[in-house]
């Protein structure tokens, strides 16, 4: 069974508040590495960390979208997470660019994985991934195997009714 919890920055619910989402945009502006040129996030819940983490920094964004739009160069990513299968879409990064990746929580890994083999095979280069948690046990050796460097700002675990951190 795939175990759910519901946060604001994960879900959007009840709302999001200036307060939580200037903490994590402060956090993740300390971990971005020198040199980085794009922010690249998933679509939805990524979406409100990379605009904060944008305009803190003047790095500009891009969105991975559920979408086509079949703009030219546009690279399809087939995900395969926890509870779904899934494409996503990726437009506006070149071969060279080096780029941080922002979500909201690792869960199964399924989209990372995704994201990052297509992004290596455009010739894209990931310096860091930024989550606000990491639900996912065993990440030492699931950045091992993706050639990642992967930064939660919590690690959680649903226990019974209850998340854990």
């Amino acid at each position: 069974d795939y175990l759910y919890f519901i946060h604001p920055l994960t879900d959007g619910v009840p709302y999001i508040t200036p307060s939580i989402l200037e903490s994590v945009t402060e956090a993740f502006a300390q971990l971005l590495p020198q040199g980085t040129e794009r922010i690249v996030t998933v679509e939805a819940m990524g979406i409100p960390l990379a605009t904060a983490l944008s305009l803190k920094t003047g790095i500009p964004f891009t969105i991975i979208r559920k979408r086509s739009y079949g703009l030219e160069g546009e690279k399809e990513v087939v995900q395969v997470t926890g509870y779904s299968r899934s494409k996503l879409y990726i437009n506006g990064l070149e071969r060279g660019m080096r780029v941080v990746i922002v979500d909201d929580v690792l869960s199964t890994g399924g989209t990372l994985r995704a994201v990052l083999k297509t992004l290596k095979g455009m010739g894209v280069e990931v310096l860091r991934v930024l989550m606000v948690f990491n639900k996912m046990e065993g990440l030492d050796g699931f950045q091992r195997e993706l050639g990642a460097e992967i930064v939660p700002l919590l690690d959680v675990f649903v226990e019974g009714d209850k998340l854990v951190y």
